[in-house]
């Protein structure tokens, strides 16, 4: 903070962090203090592994859609595509998240993809799919590869990392998720996917 005083900004934290069910101000908060330089540098290779993999599966997409960005709250590494059609209005409920930041983020239809090192309700790192709204039947899709699965407490698609991180070629086993995932929930919507997405002419 000093030291973007020094070049002349001033700027306001909030202190609290955003997702997390009852969190510690950063501040007061002297139970997470742990820097293991490993572990740090694993993940951030990691990181920017995943990140050549959804900017590829970015590239295939010519609507709306998010740069690959890094979330703060939830710590994931998402990507997301819009069909240009709104969406009902998001109920909110997202612990320590104001509800018309989740109305304003689910305005539109959205396909999203992400990867995150995993929390209390998924204890490990996993890719995940999620449509809003979700369509009739999206949870009962079949998906590629077969380690891939509906997760009902989370209302989203999840692949285990493990399984990634194993397989013969983990791009190819990662966009087989990403492709499968997203083309149920853009058909079982009805998405314009002849406008949205770019036409390979062979």
């Amino acid at each position: 903070m000093e030291c973007l005083k020094e070049f002349g900004i001033e700027v306001k934290i909030n202190k609290t962090p955003s997702e997390m069910v009852d969190p510690l101000p950063f501040d007061k908060d002297d139970n997470h203090k742990e820097y293991d330089p490993v572990h740090a540098s694993n993940w951030h290779r990691v990181l920017l592994n995943v990140d050549e993999v959804f900017n590829k599966f970015r590239s295939e997409f010519i609507g709306k859609s998010s740069p690959v960005h890094f979330f703060w709250g939830s710590f994931d590494l998402a990507v997301s595509r819009f069909s240009g059609k709104e969406a009902p209005k998001h109920p909110g409920g997202i612990p320590n998240l104001p509800d018309w930041v989740a109305q304003e983020a689910y305005s539109h239809e959205v396909s999203s993809s992400g990867f995150w090192p995993g929390s209390e309700i998924l204890p490990f790192a996993a890719f995940y799919n999620y449509i809003y709204p979700e369509p009739k039947g999206f949870n009962a899709t079949h998906i590629r590869p077969k380690n891939g699965y509906y997760f009902k407490d989370m209302g989203e698609f999840i692949l285990p990392y493990s399984n990634v991180q194993q397989s013969e070629d983990p791009a190819k086993t990662l966009l087989a998720f990403l492709h499968s995932t997203y083309n149920n929930a853009a058909d079982l919507a009805n998405w314009n996917r002849k406008v949205l997405e770019k036409q390979v002419v062979s």
